[in-house]
């Protein structure tokens, strides 16, 4: 309630200022007071506050007296008169004396009295209004301390944009230079370079003249003038560079603000291509809270003058080169009547892929390698699938070693995953395919012959294609007659030759042979092989031959098909 008291009365005591001021400053334009008012506020309103009257208006008798004095002091010219020669030119220079003091005395009485406030307001007005050399700075002597001194009245105005009019727009300049690529962040998608930021800016109440002050150009703190809060939109962490305190000013109005900054900024990686990736980030420069009407950026350099100065100047670039710098201006609305300036710098990366290359690409494709020759093994006499069973543990323990040099996001698969996951799975698919045939010709001699359509289609039409045509079978080698019917023929024969010698050693001696024929027919029955059994080893032998050849034309296709979309991806990029 006492507040709203409060502002009643203040609001009450500014409409009777602006009334009484109006009714004194327009009183010329006004007609004769009516007597009713001077009546009311002359006489009884005056007499209660005590108030004299300050231009009493005065009596007839007053008025009379005044004249019979003025008419008494002025001697009454009766005509012209001859011959007073000397009397009538004093005459005419009397008048002419009084005359001037009569206009001395009305002009010193109608003089404006002016007030101290108002007497500010024409000051500030003219001030606000004056020619831009009227806020020159001036020096008492041509060195340092005067200048510094000169400088103080400026200090104390770092809370306001630099402008004597305050419609008057700031334009500021913008030169990136990118000192170091500290380092790329796949997982975060987060980029780290160290850069170097070079703001300048006109500042109207810091010109001075070289010649008075001793010098063009000279250092202050950064917190005694007032600076552009120019940030990165793109900033995720806070600036761990070291802060510089000092910034330079210029005779000619031009403030020039260099910083360092560790930019840790947001940027949407894409590492299908890697290690032969190339990285666009984007910095997006503008002020945080001043809008187009008070501050206009601009770009003091080209983008190509950018990109050569930071070639020339990068200190450090770890794995990546910077290929390219590229700016462009942009006026974005901030509300329904208001815009914003925003300058976008497009950062353009190459990753060097050396490391990845010789640590990750060649072991998996020496490793491949030895996996294919591991096929001339014969699969029936070598233990081919322990040989291939340790080169896929290797293969497995080299990936987890190597684990920590692959990129690791959640949004693309890059194609060297693809690459090293191809290459794990022929070697697993090389080793089932060397179970398969190994179990197959192991087993062969508990199969009955092959169909006929087999036999065509394998050892007749594949054979042929992978060189391994059926072998002729020799007939004699195929007829084994039975030991005991030929051993009973022999006995015949000697029967039949007539009585057996009385040598009985001798006898003995064809017995013992007999037998011993019988036992080596036997056992090259049991140990040659039936038809059956060759055709189904064949049968395998090709089918191993013709995987060798698939596994071959399969590993180049794909490796073909993963190189031409690097490189066309890379120059493309």
């Amino acid at each position: 309630m006492s507040f709203s008291l409060c502002l009643a009365l203040m609001v009450a005591s500014l409409l009777e200022i602006t009334l009484i001021t109006n009714l004194l400053c327009e009183s010329a334009d006004f007609s004769l007071v009516p007597r009713w008012i001077s009546v009311l506020i002359l006489q009884f309103l005056g007499f209660l506050v005590c108030t004299t009257q300050m231009n009493k208006k005065p009596r007839a008798s007053e008025i009379d007296q005044m004249t019979t004095t003025a008419v008494s002091n002025i001697e009454v010219y009766e005509g012209p008169q001859e011959k007073k020669g000397p009397a009538m030119k004093n005459r005419a220079v009397w008048d002419l004396t009084r005359v001037c003091k009569d206009l001395q005395d009305l002009t010193q009485q109608c003089q404006l009295k002016v007030r101290s406030s108002k007497r500010l307001f024409i000051f500030i007005s003219l001030l606000m209004h004056a020619h831009y050399g009227s806020t020159m700075l001036n020096c008492s002597n041509p060195d340092t301390p005067s200048m510094l001194e000169a400088l103080k009245p400026v200090f104390n105005l770092k809370a306001i944009r630099p402008v004597v009019n305050i419609t008057t727009v700031t334009n500021i300049g913008l030169f990136l230079t990118v000192f170091g690529i500290m380092g790329v962040d796949e997982k975060d998608q987060l980029l780290t370079t160290f850069l170097w930021q070079d703001v300048e800016w006109e500042n109207e109440f810091t010109k001075w003249d070289p010649e008075d002050c001793g010098t063009s150009r000279i250092s202050v703190p950064r917190t005694n003038i007032w600076v552009p809060d120019i940030i990165i939109n793109e900033i995720m962490d806070e600036n761990t560079a070291p802060k510089v305190p000092y910034t330079y000013l210029l005779s000619d109005g031009t403030v020039s603000d260099s910083q360092p900054i560790k930019a840790v900024t947001s940027c949407r990686l894409d590492i299908y291509l890697f290690p032969f990736d190339i990285q666009n980030c984007t910095l997006t420069f503008n002020s945080f809270t001043l809008k187009s009407k008070a501050v206009q950026l601009y770009l003091t350099g080209t983008p190509e003058s950018m990109f050569e100065y930071s070639k020339s100047m990068m200190a450090t670039m770890g794995e990546w080169e910077l290929i390219g710098i590229a700016a462009k201006k942009y006026t974005l609305p901030s509300t329904a009547s208001d815009f914003y300036d925003e300058i976008h710098f497009y950062i353009s990366l190459r990753r060097q892929p050396m490391i990845y290359v010789v640590n990750l690409l060649l072991p998996s494709c020496f490793l491949i390698t030895v996996d294919l020759f591991s096929f001339i093994l014969p699969p029936n006499d070598a233990d081919r699938s322990l040989f291939k069973m340790t080169l896929i543990l290797g293969y497995t323990v080299f990936l987890l070693i190597m684990n920590d040099l692959l990129p690791i996001t959640e949004n693309d698969l890059p194609l060297i995953n693809v690459f090293l996951s191809l290459c794990l799975a022929m070697m697993v698919g090389s080793l089932l395919e060397t179970i398969v045939i190994t179990k197959f010709l192991h087993s062969s001699s508990h199969y009955s012959r092959a169909p006929r359509w087999i036999r065509v289609l394998v050892l007749k039409i594949l054979g042929r294609l992978v060189c391994l045509p059926p072998k002729p079978r020799d007939r004699n080698d195929t007829v084994i007659q039975n030991p005991v019917t030929q051993v009973t023929e022999e006995s015949k024969t000697l029967e039949q030759k007539g009585p057996l010698s009385e040598d009985k050693a001798l006898q003995e001696l064809w017995s013992l042979g007999r037998v011993l024929q019988a036992i080596r027919l036997q056992v090259e029955q049991h140990l040659s092989k039936s038809l059956s059994t060759e055709e189904w080893i064949q049968i395998g032998l090709i089918i191993d031959r013709l995987l060798f050849i698939l596994y071959i034309i399969f590993i180049t296709v794909s490796f073909i098909t993963i190189i031409i979309i690097w490189v066309v991806s890379y120059n493309a990029a």
